[in-house]
């Protein structure tokens, strides 16, 4: 099953990873989650400023280098964690709002 990590792993853009503010957390009928939307783009944003994602793989590495070379709190870094590992049901891409929906369960 893949998670909303796998996606950081395998989607790239001209060969580029993405911007985390093009991404939008939706449930399969397309409704955004902006809770979710803000934490994954959080997570996205520390992970590129603090840590080499090609060293890391699995969303537990990523979570234990985030804890070596930050300062985050055990409960921010425990609900990165969780984000990392929800699963994904869907990518849409949506060319006409400069998005990419992560579809998960609602």
């Amino acid at each position: 099953m893949n998670n909303l990590f796998d996606v950081l792993k395998m989607v790239r853009f001209n060969h580029f990873g993405f911007d985390p503010a093009q991404v939008v957390i939706t449930d399969v009928a397309g409704k955004p989650n902006s809770i979710l939307t803000d934490l994954y783009r959080d997570v996205v944003s520390k992970i590129n400023l603090f840590i080499n994602l090609d060293e890391a793989d699995t969303p537990e590495e990523v979570i234990s280098s985030l804890k070596l070379h930050t300062p985050l709190p055990l409960d921010v870094l425990d609900e990165y964690g969780k984000i990392l590992d929800e699963p994904l049901l869907g990518v849409n891409f949506a060319p006409q709002k400069g998005q990419m929906e992560l579809l998960v369960r609602g």
